[in-house]
């Protein structure tokens, strides 16, 4: 098996990669290799809609199975790639076939970090990543009423908010000394705490985890450093993933959480690009550090990149980055980066449920979390691209970020 473009991933930047280049008129042969049965699919929903049951696999698609043959994109699922020849152009699958390519474009994303703590590998502890994670949670629902979630970031949460809706008893463990802090500043933690205490959820900060245990191979419940003991029936446990890069650093990529790239995707093996979740580039936005962007904006717009470079028409990646949430009734929308701002504005009331934090370094906006703010988040990315100076005084009084810009 030869193809022209081997496709490592059948994610979200797997399958826009394929996209992209039959858009750009490619007209050579290209093969997805995923290590999931299952076709493209949006993994956003496995932790909002489809978990809470709202949208069946059907719609979480990316594209319908005819989409792909049509454009004659072939679907090599069920199979993971262990090592990568550059020198032969080759991949190896773990049924030990051999693949030829003449570019290779790695979108194999990440996998869940997993808890190497004593009982974490009992029935009834999940990670949630793919589809088969979620289908067996959704399976024992029933028989389920104390869930802990490990972990107070966004995947986290938004599954406390599932649960709670769907009536179950939940209990939030965050390690840190509060929620969303590797992602957000304290206002708008703050914010989120309040929100889902309101709705029941349990949320113990700063906490850390010493066994988890129970009867007949099954989870019963979870022990903390301090004694104090948490019963669950189910344990869900996001804290962040691992790139999966490992057979392009044995081949000799530079990398190490992620493989490396330039602007326009290439990692340091010829002809062979990475994308997605396992990216490390340097990002505009992050004062030009080397970062991982997990998310589906990113995972897109690099495919896009990795297409137009195949294609011969080279654009550097150069996008404003953006993530969305969707917990309860309240719709986040993050644009830009937070990390490493000097100062922050807030827009609006939060107790309105309607209001956006926005964070400054040296006098320029560099993101916004705006919380049922649409309007916020789509003029205030503008500012951040625009890099305009503004004080304190006008984005607190601005009826419209749009206003600065004049």
């Amino acid at each position: 098996m030869n193809y022209d473009v081997v496709i490592v991933g059948a994610g979200h930047a797997g399958a826009q990669a394929a996209i992209s280049l039959r858009q750009q008129k490619f007209e050579g042969s290209i093969a997805i290799i995923g290590d999931e049965p299952e076709f493209p699919y949006e993994r956003p929903p496995l932790s909002k809609e489809y978990f809470a049951g709202e949208k069946p696999f059907e719609r979480i698609m990316i594209r319908p199975e005819i989409f792909w043959q049509e454009r004659d994109v072939v679907m090599l699922l069920s199979t993971r790639i262990v090592s990568v020849n550059p020198q032969n152009r080759t991949v190896r699958t773990n049924s030990g076939s051999e693949i030829g390519y003449s570019n290779l474009i790695w979108a194999a994303g990440a996998s869940p970090r997993k808890l190497s703590l004593p009982g974490f590998t009992l029935e009834g502890i999940h990670y949630l990543r793919n589809r088969s994670d979620v289908d067996p949670m959704i399976e024992n629902m029933d028989a389920v009423q104390d869930i802990i979630v490990v972990g107070g970031g966004y995947i986290g949460l938004e599954a406390a908010a599932v649960l709670r809706k769907i009536g179950k008893k939940v209990t939030v463990l965050e390690a840190l000394d509060r929620v969303l802090a590797r992602v957000a500043g304290e206002p708008l933690s703050r914010f989120y705490e309040s929100e889902h205490r309101s709705q029941g959820v349990k949320i113990l900060l700063g906490q850390n985890i010493l066994e988890a245990f129970g009867e007949d191979k099954h989870v019963t419940g979870v022990r903390l450093l301090d004694g104090h003991e948490e019963p669950a029936q189910m344990v869900i446990v996001g804290i962040g993933v691992e790139p999966a890069v490992q057979p392009l650093i044995d081949a000799g990529a530079e990398g190490s959480n992620g493989v490396y790239v330039d602007e326009y995707c290439r990692t340091s093996l010829v002809d062979t690009y990475a994308i997605g979740d396992c990216a490390a580039h340097s990002n505009a936005y992050a004062g030009n550090e080397e970062i991982r962007l997990e998310s589906v904006q990113n995972a897109n717009d690099q495919a896009k990149t990795a297409a137009s470079a195949i294609c011969g028409n080279p654009l550097p990646y150069d996008a404003v980055p953006w993530f969305w949430s969707n917990q309860y009734d309240l719709k986040l929308q993050t644009v830009g980066l937070f990390a490493k701002h000097d100062d922050f504005v807030i827009r609006g009331e939060m107790s309105a449920r309607s209001f956006s934090v926005v964070y400054m370094r040296e006098g320029r906006v560099t993101a916004l979390d705006c919380v049922n703010s649409v309007r916020d988040c789509v003029q205030g990315k503008a500012l951040i691209e625009s890099r305009k100076i503004v004080s304190r005084d006008q984005l607190k009084s601005a009826s419209a970020l749009k206003d600065l810009l004049k």
